[in-house]
């Protein structure tokens, strides 16, 4: 049996840098290929520039290495997206044909591709949002990621590319800095509690918005890529959930570790976006296909968080 080579597209992101040694320990230091459009300050493994719109390339690293499975994290962001539209459609929609055009051609044997709660609008319902919904994304990253989740389901029919793929809630984790979602006041949030004992959110201290831990949605990835293909039996995306919290109520549970921590509120133009998702995720069916459950709440999370800074 062939061996699993894996290639990560945005390894230097927030979610690719911890994917990225988790695979190693579990495939291989050598078997695990980071990849991003730039270099990282300390890389410790295999690692080669891409840019996800250079289908030469792309193809290239995948001969280099045998890859024979893609986990596809390039992408731009809800809040940074809007701030070129244009720009970030160009990349989340056409690098990701590029990995299913490679995946196509190269015979690859799985895909991973990350979706988000972004695909929700605000006809949606909020509470407990169900598998099956509507779907209408207000932002040009939503909407990338709905266009996303049809294109893999149109692959896995067409052509049996066995795509995987999540909606992502907010994902925390102290691993990396933020990188210009809506939910990441919920990371900002720690590092300036330590820093300075205060922190201004851009959100509104009643917004509640679905949330994971990063031990949380690394193990579940995992999960769902290592599932057998009759139990992965949705080929656009799963709903995940963990957890859901307004600003308020993680502000209450970091003062029980740091009592002079102060917090306000300015909300943004990320309030808009954060306004139009849901409040609380359906992941039932997630759970019935594949196994998935969560080990983090609200007091667990925080209490790593603050630990693992520290």
């Amino acid at each position: 049996m062939k061996k699993d080579n894996i290639l990560i597209i945005g390894a230097n992101g927030q979610i690719g840098s911890v994917l990225t040694q988790t695979l190693r320990s579990i495939y291989g230091h050598n078997n695990v290929i980071a990849s991003d459009i730039r270099p990282k300050a300390e890389e410790t493994g295999p690692f080669e520039l891409i840019n996800v719109l250079d289908r030469d390339r792309l193809n290239e690293v995948v001969e280099k290495y045998q890859i024979n499975q893609i986990y596809h994290l390039a992408a731009i962001l809800s809040a940074k997206g809007e701030l070129n539209p244009l720009g970030t459609w160009d990349i989340n929609m056409n690098g990701l044909f590029n990995i299913l055009e490679l995946a196509r051609e190269k015979n690859i044997k799985k895909v991973f591709y990350p979706s988000s709660i972004a695909v929700f609008g605000p006809t949606t319902p909020p509470n407990q949002t169900p598998q099956d919904t509507v779907l209408t994304p207000t932002t040009v990253y939503g909407m990338s990621k709905v266009a996303g989740e049809y294109w893999t389901n149109y692959y896995f029919l067409k052509y049996g590319i066995d795509v995987r793929s999540v909606r992502y809630p907010g994902i925390i984790g102290y691993q990396s800095m933020p990188g210009g979602g809506t939910t990441d006041y919920a990371v900002d949030i720690f590092h300036e509690a330590l820093k300075q004992q205060k922190f201004t959110s851009f959100l509104s201290e009643e917004t509640e918005l679905p949330m994971i831990y990063m031990e949380d949605a690394i193990r579940g990835t995992i999960e769902l890529m290592n599932a057998p293909l009759e139990q992965v039996k949705i080929k656009t995306s799963y709903n995940l959930a963990a957890m859901s919290f307004t600003p308020k109520q993680i502000a209450a549970e970091i003062k029980k570790h740091i009592p002079s921590f102060e917090m306000t509120y300015a909300p943004d133009y990320r309030q808009a976006i954060a306004d139009s998702w849901p409040n609380s995720i359906d992941d039932r069916i997630a759970r019935e296909h594949w196994g998935w459950k969560e080990a983090f709440g609200l007091p667990e999370m925080v209490h790593d968080m603050l630990k693992n800074l520290r």
